[in-house]
């Protein structure tokens, strides 16, 4: 199993993690499982840093986390962002243009604004966070928003032929990823107090709403939509947490 959780930190994160063979279909399906944890990973990392700032004003800590956040992931959800928002926009309704238009490497005007707006969106609710020292809400948020993951594949066709995609849908152990996904639920809930408890909710019902907008376009997802589906969900979980 050692293969299959350096594939998804490798994937997931820029953290210097190199393969020395080259992975199977089946290590890539089984690297599903271990998203959440690469979840863990990445919140640890930004409390701590969190830690080493905390004499630093929230607003200067709130913007260096963003920074890190985005550095520590190599931007590999805000371009599935900024692509799928391109694609719903200049798509127009169309399973084939919407298609087509993901695949552009250019970003346009919604790509760029979605960005945006997630990115300020993001600052504003950790500088909130971090001046109620209310930490845990960041690594809940990374954590199960990295959670859908397993869960989307799982649940979803993958509407491309070829790609990284292709082969973790093919090979995703099911009932592994059900018991994964159903223990970091229940943990969350569990081992937190009912505000917490409320950013479980909003993940799940965020996942929810974009899987049908993704099903009614597109008939399924692929990794530009997975990659939305963490931004917004990420952005939503911390939102509630400010909010509630």
């Amino acid at each position: 199993m050692i293969k299959p959780l350096l594939i998804a930190v490798q994937f997931l994160t820029r953290l210097p993690v190199r393969l020395t063979t080259r992975p199977s279909e089946k290590d890539l399906g089984y690297s599903l499982l271990f998203y959440p944890l690469v979840g863990l990973i990445i919140g640890l990392i930004l409390i701590g840093l969190g830690w080493v700032l905390h004499n630093t004003p929230p607003l200067v800590t709130a913007a260096l986390l963003v920074t890190t956040w985005i550095l520590l992931t190599g931007g590999l959800h805000l371009d599935g962002l900024a692509d799928s928002a391109d694609a719903w926009v200049g798509g127009m309704g169309s399973r084939e243009k919407t298609l087509a238009i993901m695949k552009d490497p250019n970003c346009g005007p919604a790509g760029v604004i979605a960005i945006v707006l997630t990115i300020l969106l993001k600052f504003a609710a950790l500088y909130n966070l971090i001046s109620a020292d209310e930490w845990i809400a960041l690594l809940l948020a990374i954590i199960l928003a990295r959670t859908l993951l397993p869960l989307l594949f799982l649940t979803t066709p993958y509407v491309r032929n070829n790609g990284l995609g292709t082969s973790l849908a093919a090979h995703q152990p099911r009932r592994l990823s059900i018991f994964i996904i159903a223990a970091t639920f229940a943990l969350m809930f569990l081992l937190t107090d009912i505000h917490y408890s409320l950013l479980s909710l909003a993940t799940m019902i965020t996942f929810l709403f974009l899987r049908y907008l993704m099903l009614r376009r597109i008939g399924g997802t692929t990794g530009d939509t997975a990659g939305a589906l963490v931004e917004i969900a990420e952005t939503t979980a911390l939102l509630t947490a400010v909010i509630t």
